[in-house]
This record gives structure tokens, C-alpha cells and sequence, in this order.
């Protein structure tokens, strides 16, 4: 099918010579970088800024700011990081499982950790709660003996554009800047082509014919919505709030040094009275912080006025502390802005309830994209698409934060009860693919020993008729 893009006549199966597709490049590329430049792209930076803490300080008159100078610092209470590491934590990929599976799939699990995924997931998770989404770009490994490989992507150097129909990704870019040239891929849905920025326009330099029918990228995406597919800040409604707590935190620091400190006044006394008992002049500072003021002059009169209580700005803090908790669903305790701690396990997890439900719901979206990866590394692995992966499923860690005594209790009622196989229990513990893989090797080791416990062990495997009907 022929496609007009950016001006340019483009094969969207990508049949015509690669000399007939180059010129086309250039219009594709710049079509795509649009997506590294206006309000979308801004909201990112500033995204960035307020995690790194590095925004600016809002509502400071220019003119105080200008006579303050290096003498009084931005103060920055960073919320936003605290936000999104509180999310972050809590989001953790223990495997895949394909459907009527009561375990994790290894070939899967092994691609995840040659790729070092349990890292990369939690940056791409982070930079999808802080900017609003990230990339996943899967690939062929260097040798037919090597894993696919999975590459975790900031959108300050991807973009992508969607399907309206689908909403599903149809053309991705990737571009960086390397020893002094611009380098990028495009991704397509038959083809992936390395191009570089030359003499005003974009040449490919390499060809990649995949043909799998699509772009090989997947998007992390954090609140996605029907008209914005590409997700938003978890900071977007507590800038604000933050800007109005830094606000009040630097002033606090200012009146701290010109207000809370008891200020004095003197009418008699001249600028060579304030002098040490060598007779050399102390600074305006030591004067004014509290040295020992003498002199011999009768006619001299002193005094001193009430120093400020800097409680209002405590408050204040205080009450932006509430409000910020409750926009990002944070229990009392993760601002501390109450002295009471939870008396139990039952009130920490009372107090946790909507941070838990927002992090199930982001379970959704991003275990939606990881499935998309995980199909793409089983094509690029056996040549075609598996049907059984259309029904994977991605496995999370729970969520919540519940005592081992409370876990250990539940799952063990659940077993014992003929509800849940020991391999179900083993994964509601939080044990790893490994750690059960493991154990079930030593239920085996230790049922060959002993028949007894190899009968008892049959019973509880899952699809058993009698450990169901008890």
C-alpha cells in the first residue's frame, strides 16, 4: 500500500529497492521527530526537572532573589521522586506464564534475565511514571545462538507514531547523537533502517527486512487515555502543590536568618564601637548574632525586637503535605506529617489500600506491554507468532505489604483448604521462578525417598480431582 508522508511517495511494506526508499527517509524521519520538540516534549523536561529536583523556584520576587544572592539556597522538598519511587517499588515482574500453566515460563525467564531485565524493567517503569511513558525495542541477537535482545528506551530519544484506528504502534524512531554525528533507526513494519544525518537530509546506512509486520517497539505507558495513548506525568497534579512547598520551605530558611534570630537596635553607638578586646572590627554577622555589645557612651540606647515564629511555615508545610498524599495516594506515614504510627500490620495495610489499587491498575498497562515484548521475542526466536502467547500473562509481585506471619497463615489455610496447589502458595509467598523451581526439584528428590510423601504430593499437584473436591 502507498502511503503520502511528509511529502514523500512511501511503501509501507517497504518491496521497492532501497534505492527507491531512501529518498522517502528523510520525510519519515522528520515526520517522527516532531514528536522530540513542542508541548508534549516540554512537559517532559519539566517532568524530569522536578524528579531530579532541579526545577526552578516559583513565586520568589526577581528582586528578592536578585538581593539574596548565593546566601540563601532553593530548598527543595522532593515529593515527586518520593512519589514516584513509592509507585516504583512496587512494581516488580516476577515471570510470564502462558495460559493453563501453573508456573512461569522458562525459556521466557531465561531471555529476561540475559537481557538484565530485572534492572531495565524498573528504569523503563520509572521513566514511564516520571515522563509519562518509555519504550521497549526488541531485536535479533549478534548470533543465531544468542537470546533476542531487549532494550529498555527514554522517549527523549524515541518517538513513535499510532494507528488512529488501532491506537497501536506503526512507526517508531530512535535517535542520538555520536562522535559528532546524528545517528537513528526506523523502525517499520516490515524493515528497520539505520540512518544518519548528512548534507541536510537522512541517509540509510544499513537494512534490516524483519518483515514481521510491525515495528518491534512496545510502549510503558502510565495513565494512558483513549485520546492521549501516550500517557501522563505522575507528577502532572502535585507541580503545584510542590511549587507552593518549596516556596514556603526557602522563605522559611530566609526569615530564619533575618527574622528568627532576635534582632537589636541602638541609637548612640557608631560603626568603630563594634570592635573585638584586640580592638579589631567584627563582622556585621557577629554583631548582629548576638557578641557582646558594651560601651562606655551613658547616652547610649539599646534594645531589641520580637523574633518571628516560624510555626505558620511548619503548618503550611504540613498542609501541602496533605494534599500532595492525597493526590498520589501516599499512606500518612510516607510524608510523616502525622505523629501516630500505625499500632498494626492491619492499620499499615488499611492506609495503604489506594496506593496498592493504583499500582494493580498500572499492573494492567505496563503487564499489557511486557506481554507485547515477550510475543516479539518468541517470533524472533522461532521465525513465526505463537498463537499461545496471544494469552500470556505477566506475573507481578504482590503489591501490598502484608507481614510474612499474615502471608505464611493465608497461604497455608488456602493449601490446606484443597484451594490453591503448592506451587500457587509458593508463588503468593513471593518466591521467585528460580526459588520454586528449586523447591519443586527437592519435592522430587525427597518423594523418590520416601512414597509416602510422593503420594501426599500427588494429591496436592494442580488438576488433581481428589485435592479438589477435598
Amino acid at each position: 500500500m502507498i502511503f503520502d508522508v511528509g511529502g514523500y511517495r512511501y511503501d509501507d511494506q517497504l518491496v521497492l529497492p532501497a534505492s527507491a526508499v531512501e529518498p522517502t527517509v528523510t520525510g519519515l524521519v522528520r515526520d517522527l521527530a516532531g514528536g522530540f520538540s513542542g508541548e508534549a516534549y516540554d512537559d517532559m523536561l519539566r517532568a524530569d526537572a522536578y524528579y531530579e529536583g532541579k526545577q526552578p523556584l516559583k513565586y520568589m520576587a526577581p528582586a528578592l532573589e536578585a538581593e539574596l544572592g548565593g546566601r540563601i539556597s532553593q530548598l527543595v522538598l522532593n515529593w515527586s521522586r518520593l512519589g514516584a519511587d513509592a509507585y516504583e517499588n512496587r512494581l516488580d515482574v516476577e515471570a510470564f506464564r502462558f495460559a493453563g500453566k501453573s508456573s512461569g515460563d522458562e525459556k521466557l525467564a531465561a531471555v529476561w534475565q540475559a537481557n538484565d531485565c530485572d534492572e531495565q524493567s524498573q528504569q523503563g517503569h520509572l521513566e514511564s511514571l516520571i515522563l509519562g511513558r518509555s519504550y521497549v525495542i526488541v531485536g535479533a541477537g549478534d548470533t543465531p545462538d544468542d537470546a533476542p535482545l531487549i532494550s529498555v528506551e527514554s522517549p527523549f530519544q524515541v518517538a513513535v507514531q499510532r494507528d488512529p484506528r488501532t491506537r497501536r504502534i506503526v512507526r517508531a524512531l530512535k535517535r542520538w547523537d555520536e562522535n559528532g554525528y546524528r545517528l537513528g533507526s526506523l523502525y517499520l513494519p516490515m524493515a528497520t533502517l539505520g540512518v544518519v544525518w548528512e548534507k541536510g537530509e537522512w541517509r540509510v546506512t544499513s537494512r534490516d527486512d524483519h518483515e514481521l509486520g510491525r515495528p518491534p517497539v512496545a510502549a510503558l505507558v502510565n495513565r494512558p487515555r483513549l485520546l492521549r495513548p501516550n500517557g501522563v506525568s505522575e507528577f502532572h497534579d502535585i507541580i503545584p502543590i510542590a511549587d507552593a512547598a518549596n516556596k514556603m520551605a526557602t522563605d522559611m530558611m530566609v526569615s530564619g536568618e533575618f527574622h528568627a534570630m532576635p534582632r537589636r537596635w541602638a541609637f548612640g553607638l557608631k560603626e568603630d564601637d563594634f570592635v573585638d578586646e584586640a580592638g579589631n572590627p567584627i563582622s556585621s554577622w557577629s554583631a548582629i548574632a548576638g557578641r557582646l555589645w558594651s560601651s562606655e557612651n551613658e547616652n547610649v540606647n539599646v534594645g531589641q525586637f520580637q523574633e518571628s515564629d516560624l510555626a505558620v511555615f511548619h503548618n503550611t508545610i504540613k498542609v501541602l503535605a496533605q494534599l500532595a498524599s492525597q493526590q498520589l495516594a501516599l499512606p500518612p506515614h510516607y510524608l510523616a506529617f502525622t505523629s501516630d504510627n500505625p499500632t498494626s500490620a492491619d492499620a499499615i495495610r488499611s492506609s495503604e489500600t489506594q496506593l496498592v489499587k493504583r499500582v494493580e491498575r498500572k499492573h494492567t498497562f505496563l503487564g499489557g506491554a511486557w506481554e507485547d515484548v515477550m510475543r516479539l521475542v518468541l517470533r524472533f526466536q522461532t521465525g513465526a507468532w505463537d498463537e499461545a502467547a496471544k494469552r500470556l500473562e505477566t506475573v507481578w509481585r504482590d503489591p501490598s505489604t502484608p507481614t510474612i506471619a499474615q502471608k505464611a497463615d493465608a497461604a497455608v489455610k488456602l493449601n490446606q483448604a484443597g484451594i490453591v496447589p503448592i506451587e500457587q502458595t509458593r508463588e503468593d509467598m513471593g518466591y521467585t521462578s528460580e526459588q520454586r523451581r528449586r523447591m519443586a526439584e527437592m519435592d522430587a528428590n525427597a518423594a523418590s525417598a520416601d512414597p509416602i510423601l510422593g503420594a501426599a504430593r500427588a494429591l496436592q499437584a494442580p488438576g488433581n480431582a481428589s485435592a479438589s473436591n477435598g
